[in-house]
């Protein structure tokens, strides 16, 4: 794995990943602000992507919204606000997430620490430690690592589910020279029920 700046957070450094997120998706769905991360923490400096996703805890737990980068210049604590708010105000599952959520919602964070292009992504892929992200020309998706262990998905299933995410066919990884996959490693950290965060 190469090409991301390396960063290695700690369980305190995760903690906060996640309250970060945390304050910019109520600071935007609250006031329509945009939040600044403020004097942050040093591995908060690393120039690396991030991403966020908000699951409902309520039901099926269905997702919400999901948004970030796996490759980025910004710093970390930058990229970090910046994903959490986009997860909370796209589109792309159905609606933004209102004030009444707030208190229902789970926040996760995804500090990516390398990718890698690759040509055989069936094989190179170790599922529960790569994420996948599919580019096909003007189509985008990313799937992070913990998905296809929380979905009990093979290494197959999982690139078939990113392909689709990324409006492809579920091959399209292995039948299309145009469709480009990177597979990433990252530090997922995410809100438990009670408030407090854990390590996957």
């Amino acid at each position: 794995m190469s090409e991301a700046e390396s960063v290695r957070l700690t369980y305190e450094d995760g903690a906060r990943a996640v309250e970060l997120a945390r304050e910019a998706v109520e600071s935007y769905v609250l006031q329509g602000q945009r939040e600044q991360p403020g004097s942050m923490r040093d591995a908060f400096y690393a120039r690396t992507g991030a991403l966020a996703r908000i699951r409902s805890t309520r039901g099926r737990r269905r997702l919400r919204g999901c948004a970030g980068a796996y490759r980025g210049s910004d710093q970390l604590g930058h990229a970090i606000v910046e994903a959490a708010i986009k997860a909370a105000s796209e589109d792309s599952c159905g609606s933004e997430v209102e004030p009444a959520e707030l208190s229902n919602v789970a926040i996760s964070v995804c500090v990516v620490t390398g990718y890698t292009l690759t040509d055989d992504p069936v094989t190179d892929i170790d599922v529960g430690t790569h994420g996948v992200a599919v580019d096909a020309g003007a189509d985008h998706a990313w799937l992070y690592p913990t998905i296809p262990v929380e979905n009990g998905w093979s290494a197959g299933e999982f690139l078939a589910r990113a392909c689709r995410k990324a409006e492809q066919s579920p091959f399209a990884w292995r039948d299309d020279d145009d469709v480009v996959v990177t597979l990433f490693e990252g530090q997922v950290f995410r809100e438990r029920g009670d408030g407090s965060v854990e390590a996957l």
